[in-house]
């Protein structure tokens, strides 16, 4: 018997370059969901984004699920609610904010699922990170005082230069152990989450919450942010396209890339 639920990344895994699926992806999914596979679309990007690339991909019926945030958010689209969530205690995102004004760093975090920033001088960040993602944003004087609830996360963005990205990810890890975690999740986005938050605590997390043992999971991923769900599924698989740190934690590397049904690939060898 195959594996009965899969993880998808959304770029460069379940879809191709022009952020489609392709037809041998659609049918194999399909083919899934009507033999009672649950299929999860597992992201960095914020809720409200995943769960309308969701919903434009038809991954958003009976069966499916949104992993948000990195997977600090998860969500049942069968029941139409959120179902889990972690966020970042307030004196972590105000360090974060304070560090960030005195290295001149761009720094953006949430308020509900609107992106806001102190940062007005910079705010061309937030808004090319929101037109791609079809969010809101907005700038705040102060995130002690107008940001209204704890959010899931704090987003430093740098389009021209990764040294300083680097450099502050060296202080997070140090001024913040044991209270936050850092990874990079593109070239140009360092994501602060809650300790112990990553996609592989979501697959770990939902499998539990609908009584499947993480064996019989299988989780597809290409980029860095993915290896921690490679790592805990049962099947851990990295495209063809993927980056070597995807590759070298996975039991199995697909044949086809995100551009020619490598999502089929798995379905058909591993699911069906």
């Amino acid at each position: 018997m195959g594996k009965q639920i899969l993880f998808l990344d959304l770029d460069g895994t379940l879809l191709n370059d022009k952020k489609e699926i392709t037809d041998g992806n659609r049918r194999a999914m399909d083919e899934a969901l009507a033999k009672g596979r649950r299929l999860v679309v597992t992201s960095g990007r914020p809720l409200k984004s995943s769960l309308a690339q969701a919903q434009r991909l038809g991954l958003a019926g009976d069966g499916c699920y949104v992993i948000a945030y990195n997977g600090a958010s998860i969500y049942d689209c069968s029941a139409g609610k959120e179902i889990f969530r972690r966020t970042l205690d307030w004196d972590v995102l105000y360090q974060v904010f304070d560090e960030a004004r005195r290295r001149e760093v761009y720094v953006q975090t949430y308020d509900r699922e609107d992106v806001v920033t102190e940062q007005e001088e910079r705010i061309e960040n937030a808004r090319r990170y929101c037109s791609v993602l079809g969010l809101d944003c907005r700038v705040i004087r102060d995130v002690r005082r107008d940001v209204s609830a704890p959010p899931v996360k704090a987003l430093f963005i740098d389009y021209q230069h990764r040294e300083p990205l680097e450099d502050m990810a060296q202080w997070l890890r140090s001024a913040l152990a044991g209270r936050a975690d850092c990874f990079f999740s593109s070239p140009y986005f360092l994501e602060v989450v809650p300790v112990g938050m990553n996609k592989g605590a979501a697959v770990i997390e939902l499998c539990a919450r609908l009584g499947i043992d993480v064996s019989d999971a299988a989780a597809a991923g290409d980029e860095g942010n993915d290896v921690s769900m490679i790592r805990a599924a049962g099947l851990g698989v990295a495209m063809a396209n993927g980056v070597p740190a995807a590759k070298e934690a996975a039991d199995y590397v697909t044949e086809r890339d995100n551009n020619h049904d490598g999502i089929e690939e798995i379905i058909r060898k591993f699911i069906l």
